[in-house]
Parts: C-alpha cells; sequence; structure tokens
C-alpha cells in the first residue's frame, strides 16, 4: 500500500494548481519518509524527479502536467490512491557516462533516456567509435550521435530515425545525426553489457557539447558510456498503458 506520497511539480501554473489540489486531498511527505512521489509535469520534468529521488528508491508515479507525458499518466484528482495501489511497474536502469574535456577536467553523470554527443561549432563533428576496447568506426563524420535506452528510445532517438526499443530489450540504440561519412550511415544496435567510447577528433578545429539528460559538457575529447546496473529507477503506470504498451504503440501512430 502507498500511503504516504510525495508530491513534487514544475513551476508552470497548471503544475502548481495541481500540486495544491492534491495536497490538499491527500497530504504532503518529504522524500525521506515517502512511500512513493507523485510528479506533476511534462518528461522533462519526469527525468529530474527520477535523478533527484535516486538515493530514496522511491517509485514514482507521473501525472502529466506538461505537453507530450509520454512518460506520465493521465492527471486525475479522484482516487489517486487506489491508481497508485494498482499501477503497473517498469524498471529501468540509467547510463553512466564519463566526460574528459579538452583541459583534463573529468565529469560524471547519469543519463535515463540519452547520452548525446553534438557539434558545438560551424563544422561536422569526427568522432571514433569504439566498443569494449575494439574501434569499430575509425572515423564518423556527423553532425553528432547519441547512445538511447529503451526507455529514451521514443524521445531524441525516435526523432533522428533511430528505432524504438522494447522495454525490456537489453540493446541500446547508437544512432547518428546527419551522418555525411560513411554516407547516410544511421546507427548500430549494442547490448546493453557493451562499453561505449567516442573519441573527438579534431576537436579544437571541430568543437563538440555532450549533453546527459539535462546536464550539457563542453570541449569535449572523449566520452565513455555503459549500463550501471546498480542502479534501478521505478515507474508506475496505470494499467493497461505501461511504458511497454506505450513503446509499441508509438510505433503505429
Amino acid at each position: 500500500m502507498f500511503e504516504r506520497v510525495s508530491f513534487t511539480a514544475t513551476t508552470t501554473d497548471v503544475a502548481q494548481q495541481g500540486l495544491d489540489a492534491l495536497v490538499r486531498l491527500y497530504g504532503q511527505t518529504d522524500f525521506e519518509d515517502a512511500d512513493v512521489v507523485v510528479a506533476l509535469g511534462g518528461d522533462g520534468f519526469m527525468l529530474q524527479t527520477l535523478h533527484a529521488t535516486n538515493a530514496y528508491k522511491l517509485p514514482v508515479y507521473g501525472m502529466n502536467r506538461g505537453t507530450i507525458g509520454f512518460l506520465m499518466n493521465a492527471y486525475h484528482e479522484s482516487n489517486l490512491l487506489m491508481r497508485l495501489c494498482d499501477a503497473e511497474r517498469a524498471e529501468i536502469h540509467p547510463l553512466s557516462i564519463k566526460v574528459i574535456c579538452r583541459n583534463g577536467a573529468v565529469h560524471k553523470a547519469l543519463a535515463i533516456n540519452e547520452v548525446s554527443l553534438l557539434r558545438a561549432g560551424p563544422q561536422a563533428s569526427k568522432l571514433r567509435i569504439s566498443v569494449d576496447g575494439r574501434t569499430r568506426m575509425d572515423e564518423l563524420v556527423c553532425d553528432g550521435v547519441l547512445l538511447a535506452t529503451p526507455a529514451g528510445s521514443t524521445a531524441y532517438n525516435y526523432s533522428a530515425h533511430g528505432p524504438i526499443l522494447p522495454i525490456d530489450a537489453e540493446v541500446f540504440a547508437l544512432t547518428a545525426l546527419n551522418a555525411f561519412r560513411p554516407r547516410r550511415w544511421r546507427g548500430a544496435l549494442l547490448p546493453q553489457k557493451a562499453h561505449v567510447a567516442f573519441e573527438v577528433l579534431e576537436p579544437e578545429k571541430r568543437p563538440v557539447r555532450a549533453d546527459a539528460d539535462s546536464k550539457s559538457f563542453d570541449e569535449v575529447q572523449r566520452v565513455e558510456i555503459a549500463s550501471e546496473r546498480s542502479i534501478v529507477h521505478r515507474l508506475l503506470f496505470d494499467p493497461g498503458h505501461g511504458l511497454e504498451e506505450r513503446l509499441i504503440s508509438e510505433q503505429f501512430v
């Protein structure tokens, strides 16, 4: 049973109004003492909430007060505790990213949807791609490249013509953005146990930025990515509208 609910909301008026209404109905509990988190907003806010609640290992139930709401449920104020009790659960693992910059600085971050490398200047980027320490592509000339999880495969990845992945697929989608050489190279499917590295060639002439969900890193020299299996994010969905069903439905829109 989920009796102690922690509500959180993005700053938009409609989300804040929903927050006030739900807190009046069900009360408010801090993360430390809650059984579940209810997030009001869009998909971007859901990602923020998953990152913010990672240390508490709480399931998160989203209600759409944003635009797309792929990771969210419909907003209703009534019978919330029953909806939480009946909800389907999906478990996802984030990507762990290590970024090495041209000045030698090293940054680490987690990404739930995808890690993307994007050109940061007028010229196309040049990247070398390695998988498990073996060079798979000596030089990819492109606007960028991204590595998407199944949960993130319908977002930026799908817009870039990458594949939608079933939620329980043990693979990542490696998708190129406007590949110039090799001409029209679309990408690859890689096992989730793989360690993927991107090395930026000619970084002074062709600067590259790396993004991990909402975190950005400039002047990138190298990016190393792996699945972080020790971290589990638990998302709750109304019955019949779980993440697996949404991933399938998205392909027939």
